[in-house]
């Protein structure tokens, strides 16, 4: 049976969020951490297996994912072993430079109504960027080696060394037109051997806010298609006879799996139980003129859609310093940058507090329109009531603020702007907010530098 559909979410963003950089909070209500945010990236970094390898034990998978306009869409995808559903995106595999990697892959018999494996009769996993990648067992297929969901206990074993740090994906080697875009991929992350707070050798970043942001689009034709089968017990391609992946329309735009307002939801929500990656980006402003030198945050890219998406955040650009696991001689500066099919990006990410609007009073005077002048759309506002940085003021009795400590929200979105709906309903899809929270505090008790107490 499908996964119960969830209530629809309000409507939790004006027009005034898209528009610049008010305050905003967490859809969920629950406050971020002091150490990078509820959504910052979720590593499995997996058993130790003979010869010393890092092994990961991936089965295939069918479920449903649900969206904010109340829709749920049937998927595939991978889930760790023994996992109680699938995972969309498909588990974040961590390793380090060095390691030899091992994945074992099962597609687990399925029957005629989601009994754990995709009704398909094979399917496998590619790693692109890796090289010397062997697989053994299973079946020859055109790419590579394939489980067959016909063989009970069937099992495919993918083995490289993670010789080159960086940013990949890994996805299904087998009809990829439809595998790909019913959910088999996720994402790879090789650490260099300078360690786990590089992102290159000589490259370091704050190892608490680290977020990896998976793009995807979804054609619910093709998903209604393979569920028809998978419901009909069928096999090969009776129902999907005719449907053209050139010619796909899609309705969903996602990040990490989920489309906004979702995307900004904590890691692990339970009302999205098949989708545990959130999507919020956050960080603490850098204060220039402190004591504590603010490392920049590592925001990694990765595109396992067919389509290019021009990704453009509000508030700041970014720094490049790596496309495709390849190391940039030099950083570029970068607003919009069109992240194309298959392609991965690692960019650092940092906002610095240069006008002091941390509470102390800004240099520059802001006149605020009276409240019973402002409108607050259904009662509720991502504004703070004050211009500075980490300052709440008093707001009208019947309004409900989302916002936690003065924190700051910019919007980050495809620029592409027919993909930040759902399902025709803007607005939505590939669209995520990051924090900026206030610059962190020595804390005298705890020894060290933390988010203000009001943050955490």
């Amino acid at each position: 049976m499908k996964l119960p559909i969830r209530s629809k979410l309000a409507g939790i963003l004006s027009v005034a969020v898209m528009a610049g950089g008010l305050a905003a909070g967490l859809s969920s209500g629950a406050p971020a951490s002091a150490n990078g945010g509820n959504s910052t990236i979720r590593c499995e970094t997996g058993g130790v297996g003979t010869g010393g390898a890092v092994e990961f034990n991936l089965e295939a998978r069918d479920g449903y994912i649900s969206f904010p306009d109340g829709n749920t869409v049937y998927t595939w995808s991978y889930a760790l072993a023994g996992a109680p559903y699938l995972q969309f995106p498909g588990p974040t595999l961590c390793v380090d430079e060095g390691d030899l990697v091992r994945v074992n892959l099962t597609n687990p018999p399925h029957g005629d109504n989601l009994s754990g494996g995709i009704p398909a009769d094979f399917t496998s996993i590619l790693f692109p960027g890796q090289t010397g990648v062997t697989a053994t067992g299973g079946t020859a297929g055109l790419l590579t080696q394939e489980v067959d969901a016909g063989v009970p206990g069937d099992m495919v074993t993918y083995e490289f060394t993670a010789s080159a740090p960086g940013t990949y994906l890994y996805e299904s080697g087998t009809d990829q037109a439809v595998q790909v875009q019913m959910g088999l991929f996720g994402g790879l992350v090789v650490y260099p051997s300078a360690g786990r707070g590089f992102v290159y050798d000589g490259v370091n970043f704050d190892t608490e806010n680290e977020f990896l942001l998976i793009f995807h689009e979804i054609d619910p034709g093709l998903h209604v298609g393979i569920e028809l089968n998978s419901l009909a017990g069928l096999t090969g391609d009776a129902v999907l006879d005719g449907y053209d992946p050139v010619s796909r329309h899609n309705r969903y735009w996602t990040i990490n799996g989920r489309s906004f307002p979702d995307v900004i939801a904590p890691n692990d929500t339970p009302v999205l139980p098949t989708q545990p990656y959130g999507g919020l980006v956050q960080i603490n402003a850098g204060d220039p003129d402190g004591a504590y030198i603010q490392l920049p945050a590592l925001v990694r890219y990765a595109n396992a859609g067919l389509d290019n998406h021009p990704f453009h955040p509000h508030g700041n650009s970014l720094r490049i310093i790596a496309q495709d696991a390849r190391p940039f001689p030099d950083e570029i500066e970068a607003y919009t940058e069109t992240v194309a099919a298959g392609q991965t990006y690692d960019l650092l990410a940092e906002w610095n507090d240069v006008e002091a609007w941390q509470g102390t009073g800004a240099p520059i005077g802001v006149t605020l329109p009276a409240l019973n002048n402002t409108m607050f759309k259904g009662g509720v506002t991502f504004y703070s009531g004050d211009a500075d940085l980490g300052q709440q003021q008093q707001l009208p009795l019947d309004v409900t603020t989302f916002t936690t400590c003065g924190e700051y929200y910019f919007p980050w979105h495809s620029h592409a702007l027919q993909e930040i709906q759902n399902f025709d309903e803007g607005f939505g899809g590939m669209l995520t907010l990051w924090r900026v929270d206030p610059p962190k505090e020595f804390d005298a008790d705890a020894g060290q530098w933390l988010s203000p107490t009001a943050c955490r």
